[in-house]
């Protein structure tokens, strides 16, 4: 697995050499989790039903269990996932922002995933 490192806005990094990647490290896989999760569902016109069910699941009056679900399962389908082994969720109704903290267990060793939606 090789994803390309990000900045701290979130911009990838080039021309820094081997530097430039990540290649199998849980830092990969856990870059690959938060890219899956920053494509929303029906943005994509090549496939429409690729990305996270924002609108359908997790945002809105939806009950917990609903979009705790469709989180652990965009987690689980991402390659290099192997397992989670810890997931928590804080919703905060005066923001309307709901946090998610993931630990998981990859083919290269466990990683922390944080997510706010």
């Amino acid at each position: 697995m090789r994803y390309r490192r990000e900045d701290s806005s979130g911009d990838y990094i080039f021309g820094a050499g081997d530097n430039t990647f990540m290649v199998n490290t849980p830092d990969a896989v856990a870059q690959a989790v938060k890219t899956r999760f920053a494509l929303w569902q029906g943005e994509w016109f090549l496939d429409t039903t690729a990305g996270t069910p924002y609108k359908t699941d997790i945002l809105g009056k939806h009950k917990s269990l609903v979009y705790q679900m469709a989180v652990r399962e965009r987690i689980l389908d991402t390659q290099g996932v192997s397992e989670i082994t810890e997931f928590q969720v804080q919703a905060n109704p005066q923001t309307r922002r709901v946090t998610f903290t993931s630990t998981i267990n990859t083919l290269f060793g466990t990683t922390t995933i944080n997510s706010e939606a």
